[in-house]
């Protein structure tokens, strides 16, 4: 068994952030990093579609511990490629990366103090044991191995080529070719304009519009401080006031949806007409119901006004040998099918956890800061943001993950457990991620924990909130218990309280 003070499970943008957060704050600790794939970078390795880029901007995407230097500030997903791997190198977070290695199951013993993981060799189909002290889950939300497969009757009829975005075959060669692009989500406003270049024609086929900004893919503040500033104030600096803007212009969605609406719209009409915005971009929902789509430089716009870019809004009737018949009976022809209806989300990357023998119905825990769970020991999960920029909230958790860990070393402690307090058991569970309602999330946010309505088990999407709650409140808040080995329960679960109830009559 390989043994180590620290396991971190993700080798993408979250998990190399967080070792070198650990790296840093916590120098005496050994740890590695997991990964399941062979290479460094996660989402932004894994995803090689046309076009793939950022939907948030990289001062804010980026770390806070690294500047981002290129002039676009919307990346491709090579450039973030090659920021992950160079943080890696330049913090020698490579040396201890071990690939091919997927989480399978951790079992934790109070007895031990100590987290027990099943790992699989990809390569092999062998598995491996290994031990930690602290658990640290950076694989994100998403299920990369299979996504989500809308029921669209007779996709196998198709005779043409079939894409997936996460599948995308990097020697596939569509020039000349009719391309349509089934979804109305960030893959599939990244993907239309990038192969409308070189295709014959493409089609964007979307059940239902979604709100798109335009903004420039370069932040000319940002590139002018640069000229004239030490360059981690300057990156600062534009972190700060693209953090701002974030949050300024999500809270107005939330107190003015209206008229928030209008100027989204209105952006809209000046790039492509009333006719094309109210068939096309005008959704049903209020803004940041759903996420935003960002477009850089207006280039979906561009492509629509050229005549390279058709749009189809309806639902789709059936899949034919040779394209997409709508139920209006509308025929869009088709060389190349690409589905771009999204992904499946994936707890934990689908490992299952036991403590002391009990398996873990996550479902049925509260989620303490958005980071562990109730009842579960010296375990930390990195999610990001859903409003803004996921790595915003992933240097807050490896953060809190630090304090957490140097705290335990300072009171002399082996385990640290988040747990409801009397008062807090029978509250009103609510669901993990709120007012936020895209189909991937409502589709399986039943098997996510739950949170409450008080802190600290509230999960608020909100960086300055999260600040105050994460970077700055007390850790012995009296609802995370730091324990020796040994010692698990200080209080009774919720079941056990609905049973003494019941039994006392």
């Amino acid at each position: 068994m390989q043994n180590f003070d620290v396991i971190i499970v993700g080798a993408g943008l979250s998990g190399i952030g967080a070792a070198v957060h650990l790296q840093r704050d916590c120098p005496r600790k050994t740890y590695t990093v997991l990964d399941a794939r062979n290479a460094i970078g996660g989402t932004w390795d894994l995803f090689r579609y046309p076009g793939v880029r950022s939907d948030s901007d990289m001062h804010t995407l980026g770390y806070d511990f690294k500047p981002w230097r290129e002039a676009k500030s919307i990346a491709d997903g090579p450039s973030i490629r090659r920021y992950v791997c160079e943080t890696a190198k330049e913090f020698g977070i490579d040396r201890h990366t071990q690939f091919g290695k997927k989480l399978r199951s951790a079992a934790w013993s109070t007895e031990q103090s100590r987290w027990a993981l099943t790992v699989e060799d990809v390569a092999s189909g062998a598995t491996e044991s290994y031990g930690c002290r602290f658990l640290e889950l950076c694989s994100g939300y998403y299920n990369y191995d299979q996504p989500y497969e809308p029921e669209i009757t007779g996709v196998r009829d198709f005779k043409g080529a079939l894409l997936r975005p996460q599948f995308w075959p990097e020697s596939l060669d569509y020039s000349g070719k009719r391309v349509v692009v089934i979804g109305s989500g960030a893959t599939a406003m990244t993907v239309v304009p990038s192969m409308a270049d070189k295709a014959a024609h493409v089609t964007m086929v979307q059940r239902s519009p979604t709100y798109v900004v335009s903004r420039p893919d370069q932040d000319r503040i940002a590139n002018t401080l640069r000229k004239f500033l030490p360059e981690m104030l300057a990156y600062r600096i534009t972190r700060f006031k693209n953090t701002r803007l974030q949050a300024y212009i999500y809270n107005r969605t939330r107190t003015s949806p209206d008229r928030m609406r209008d100027l989204l719209l209105s952006g809209v009409r000046k790039a492509i007409g009333e006719d094309q915005t109210r068939k096309h971009f005008t959704p049903t929902y209020n803004p940041w119901d759903q996420r935003l789509c960002l477009i850089p430089n207006a280039d979906l716009f561009e492509s629509i006004n050229a005549g390279k870019v058709d749009m189809v809004t309806g639902n789709i009737d059936r899949i034919t040998v040779d394209g997409v018949r709508m139920q209006d009976r509308t025929e869009v022809k088709a060389d190349i099918l690409v589905m771009a209806t999204g992904l499946n989300l994936l707890l934990l990357g689908g490992a299952t956890f036991t403590v002391d023998g009990e398996t873990v119905d996550f479902p049925n825990t509260v989620s303490y800061k958005g980071m562990m769970y109730s009842d579960v020991p010296n375990l930390i999960q990195t999610f990001g943001y859903i409003n803004a920029s996921w790595t915003l909230r992933a240097d807050l958790t490896a953060e809190y993950a630090c304090r957490v860990i140097n705290h335990m070393d300072k009171l002399g402690v082996a385990q640290v457990t988040p747990r409801l307090r009397m008062q807090e058991i029978n509250a009103e569970r609510r669901p993990w991620i709120e007012d936020f309602s895209a189909g991937y999330m409502q589709r399986l946010m039943h098997l996510f924990p739950k949170q409450l309505a008080t802190d600290p088990w509230r999960n608020t999407q909100n960086f300055d909130l999260d600040r105050k709650m994460v970077r700055h409140a007390a850790l012995e808040d009296g609802a995370l218990i730091f324990s020796r080995s040994g010692v698990l329960r200080s209080l009774p679960t919720r079941t056990e309280v609905t049973q003494e109830a019941v039994s006392a009559g």
